[in-house]
């Protein structure tokens, strides 16, 4: 009966994570296909030259959705992990409460870490790095940040929040807390190691067009790859030479 309950659960929030991405990525694919389209529809707001409190707040909610599209299936193997651990803490209908607190303390630091990209995309549009279509005005920037972004996969911190991420069994193991604010504070603990290791790849988005589906579905997989293939951690150390190289290449063409 156990086991059962647990097949039971981790279904229903494995369904629930694919709805909710799900509506993430159709809400990105509007915007997207009107930016590069009619812009007459739901991306219209984003060629306003006026930076007012609602331009900014519409700008951060874009992040905060596009950051749960694609971070949300890099931590499934976490939340449904939490599950089991959650169901032996006490009731179904407690489990299924901490879970969702273990998601919502996870998505509150990529909805924090959507403020400074939103900070950051008016700070670059303002000072004309950035076009209208939110792509670099120059190759210069791109590369800055793809070397930033090579750089940083190279680094000790990298690899050591990648780690964090590859083994959501051995992060869940002594770190439970009852009731669903620890659930939250896991969560966010999560959150903080998926944001040490992921920051810098967010970074592309600037570089290859925030709005282009390609670099965005592109970036979304290559975190998948990263943190659920046997072989991820290596990938990292790959994709930080090439995004090196493909720096040095566009400053030297």
């Amino acid at each position: 009966m156990l086991e059962f309950l647990l097949r039971r659960e981790a279904l229903s929030l494995g369904l629930v994570l694919l709805l909710v991405t799900g509506l993430c990525w159709l809400w990105i694919a509007a915007l997207a296909r009107d930016m590069y389209g009619a812009m007459s529809g739901p991306a219209a707001w984003m060629m306003s030259a006026t930076w007012d409190a609602r331009h900014l707040l519409l700008l951060w909610a874009m992040w905060a959705v596009m950051m749960a599209g694609m971070m949300l299936p890099a931590a499934s193997p976490t939340l449904l992990l939490h599950v089991g651990a959650a169901r032996a803490q006490g009731p179904a209908t407690g489990a299924g409460v901490r879970v969702m607190a273990l998601a919502g303390g996870y998505l509150l630091v990529w909805a924090v870490f959507s403020v400074g990209a939103t900070l950051l995309q008016w700070l670059l549009a303002t000072r004309g790095l950035l076009s209208p279509m939110m792509e670099p005005a120059s190759p210069t920037l791109g590369a800055g940040l793809l070397a930033i972004a090579g750089l940083y996969q190279l680094t000790p911190l990298k690899h050591a929040c990648l780690r964090a991420c590859r083994s959501p069994l051995s992060f869940l193991l002594g770190r439970q807390q009852p009731g669903w604010r620890g659930a939250i504070r896991l969560g966010i603990t999560h959150g903080v190691y998926c944001l040490g290791c992921c920051w810098a790849l967010m970074l592309l988005l600037f570089a290859g067009g925030v709005m282009s589906q390609p670099v965005i579905a592109a970036l979304t997989g290559w975190v998948l790859v990263e943190k659920l293939l046997p072989f991820g951690e290596r990938s990292a150390w790959v994709s930080g030479v090439l995004l090196i190289a493909t720096a040095g290449w566009l400053l030297l063409r």
